[in-house]
């Protein structure tokens, strides 16, 4: 596959064993059944529970890297005469879309791409034959993207047409390209240091105990994990609580929030709650944050956190009492695409309507929340999207709306392409 904008070579996490190759196509044809790629990925790593570590960590990358190079795969396979609409069985899909993917974006040879794609395995029925693989994939091809710079950026990076052209309305000038490839990284393993103002004496520590880590400058307790390892996980600082593993751009967004010692803080999208604990550590043992969600079941998380580092102050009270809050923290449902490097199977079930969807939806969580809100108090309105209809879009409706609230400084944006993260929008809406 040759092309100025598409010849990229990628490094490969973990092993491409003939066992874990089968784990992944499995995975993939989950995921092309519709199934969320975590729980895909989940559920093949529980069947294929003999794996190591090495292949574990192979079948989670490569299912990923699947999704996230989808268009750019389906072209080159059409160039070949082997378009997916013309295999006859998702398994065909699945197994050719791999065998793409391990030659022309990691660069393995032929040889060593029939290896792990050979009959008897993976996966059967199929249709393919070995040898149609192999002389497809010994094919030079040249993809043309055709001549729009929005749609070309779109195919090289396999993004949908709309939802690359929605980015670039919003994007720093030239630098759509940095951010849809931004968007297709594996994401990085990022940490907040606990109790606050203490990274600059743990990190010493963590180094000197063989941790490759290094400081984020963008605030001053976030740190980086420079490898895929995880024995972080299991060392005693992380059992003590004094690391927890949270997104730069979700750190950003909390810390967006100022909340200060002895403050009342609402998050009120708490979900598993690693703001929840952010807010917690800011507003101190004299302070107080209660945490609400819609949603029960995720809260239980944010409970077992919250008890196991002795949060007392903490609660999670079936009425969010905003009456009593100066701070509320929204970080509403969104579309998600400022995280697509997690779960990046979302370029394909995501549509401009529902993008709407969420919107109309977090215009009403907005609504709640100032109506119980006492005046002078604070909602910071953020989402881990970068699209308008969910950000400025929504705070304009808004304001429009609620003539008692203004719009505190300038919002916060966070660009995956410049920061060790994911996306995210943050936004200070005071009601006077």
């Amino acid at each position: 596959m040759t092309s100025n904008d598409a010849n990229e070579t990628r490094g490969v996490i973990g092993r491409a064993s003939r066992p874990g190759v089968t784990a992944v196509v499995e995975a993939h044809l989950l995921v092309l059944k519709g199934k969320p790629m975590r729980s895909a990925i989940s559920e093949t790593l529980a069947k294929h529970s003999k794996l190591g570590g090495n292949d574990r960590r192979f079948v989670a990358f490569a299912t990923r890297e699947l999704s996230r190079h989808q268009r750019l795969l389906d072209l080159a396979a059409k160039a070949r005469g082997r378009a997916p609409s013309s295999l006859k069985l998702p398994e065909d899909q699945a197994i050719f879309r791999y065998a793409l993917w391990r030659k022309e974006l990691t660069g393995a040879s032929v040889e060593a791409v029939m290896a792990e794609v050979g009959l008897p395995g993976p996966v059967r029925p199929r249709s393919m034959a070995d040898a149609v693989i192999k002389e497809a994939l010994s094919k030079d091809v040249v993809l043309d993207f055709g001549d729009d710079p929005i749609e070309r950026a779109a195919a090289k990076h396999s993004f949908p047409n709309w939802m690359a052209k929605a980015i670039a309305e919003q994007a720093p000038a030239g630098e759509l390209d940095a951010v849809l490839a931004a968007l297709n990284r594996e994401p990085f393993l990022t940490m907040r240091v606990r109790p606050n103002g203490t990274r600059e004496t743990l990190l010493p520590e963590l180094i000197a105990a063989g941790y490759p880590v290094q400081s984020c400058p963008e605030l001053p307790d976030a740190i980086r994990l420079n490898d895929e390892g995880r024995a972080i996980f299991e060392s005693r600082w992380m059992k003590e609580g004094r690391l927890l593993v949270m997104d730069l751009g979700s750190q950003l967004l909390a810390d967006l929030c100022r909340a200060a010692p002895g403050q009342t803080v609402v998050d009120y999208c708490a979900g598993a709650g690693g703001k929840t604990i952010f807010l917690a550590d800011a507003v101190g043992p004299n302070g107080r944050v209660y945490a609400h969600d819609t949603s029960a079941k995720r809260l239980v998380e944010a409970k077992e956190r919250a008890a196991q580092l002795k949060l007392r102050h903490i609660s999670f009270p079936k009425e969010p009492r905003l009456d009593l809050a100066d701070l509320a923290l929204v970080d509403a449902p969104c579309s998600g695409v400022g995280t697509l490097a997690r779960e990046p199977d979302q370029k394909w079930k995501l549509t401009k309507e529902k993008v709407l969807e969420f919107q109309k939806k977090q215009l009403e969580i907005l609504d709640a929340v100032v109506a119980g809100l006492k005046p002078g108090g604070v909602i910071v309105y953020g989402t881990c999207s970068l699209l308008r209809d969910e950000n400025d879009a929504v705070v304009e409706q808004f304001l429009a709306k609620h003539p008692e609230c203004r719009l505190d400084g300038e919002p916060l944006r966070v660009w995956p392409n410049r920061i060790d993260g994911g996306g995210f929008f943050g936004a200070r809406l005071v009601k006077q």
